[in-house]
């Protein structure tokens, strides 16, 4: 479970309750099962679990809901396609399909801009709205922190989403964005840091 070392944190981790497999275990099981027998039940529940994380991960950065259902699609079909034809390359599940999802995402984002489409505006008031994958009720102060961590460049915008929201580990942030998981705590310190300035109203000089 994750813990908040500040209130910005804290607050982030209320508004967006994170989930979690049962048990790391579990999950390793079905993997074992979808790579050994081509078990489509196994698979059916990992994508089960997280079809709505993927969903709202894609959403958050591409901002049109279409499109994250067409290529939150794509992500468990080039999932089970990997988990089928490289097996020995998987160390974690959750890794892979948050890569697999990103990289997609970078994708659409180099047609966009081949399309001269603006990738700034952000649809917030729909990213944790009513849609039937996301069962977030959004108030106002919620939107506000929505919009606070847009105003964020790229990389923190992405280590808040993927260790707040989502509450994954700085293990699976690393394996994801291939980075060090000591380069992935300097960013979130950096980020929170930030944000907080965002957040925060600044009191007023003395005269």
């Amino acid at each position: 479970m994750l813990t908040c070392l500040n209130a910005i944190e804290c607050n982030i981790l209320t508004i967006f309750p994170s989930i979690y497999m049962k048990t790391h275990i579990e999950e390793k099981l079905l993997v074992y099962k979808v790579i050994s027998k081509r078990d489509t039940e196994a698979f059916a529940k990992l994508y089960d679990f997280y079809i709505q994380p993927i969903y709202r991960f894609v959403f958050f950065k591409l901002s049109n809901r279409e499109d994250a259902e067409d290529i939150s699609s794509e992500v468990f079909l080039k999932t089970w396609d990997y988990l089928i034809e490289k097996p020995r390359d998987i160390t974690s599940f959750r890794q892979l399909v948050y890569r697999i999802a990103r990289n997609r995402i970078i994708d659409v984002y180099r047609e966009r801009a081949r399309k001269n489409e603006c990738l700034i505006d952000v649809a917030t008031e729909t990213l944790v709205g009513n849609d039937l994958r996301i069962d977030i009720e959004v108030k106002e102060e919620q939107q506000d922190l929505i919009k606070s961590i847009k105003k964020l460049k790229h990389e923190y915008q992405e280590v808040i989403h993927l260790r707040y929201i989502e509450g994954l580990s700085t293990k699976d942030i690393a394996g994801i964005l291939d980075i060090s998981a000591t380069n992935v705590r300097i960013i979130i310190y950096r980020a929170t840091k930030k944000l907080k300035e965002f957040v925060e109203p600044k009191s007023p000089k003395k005269k």
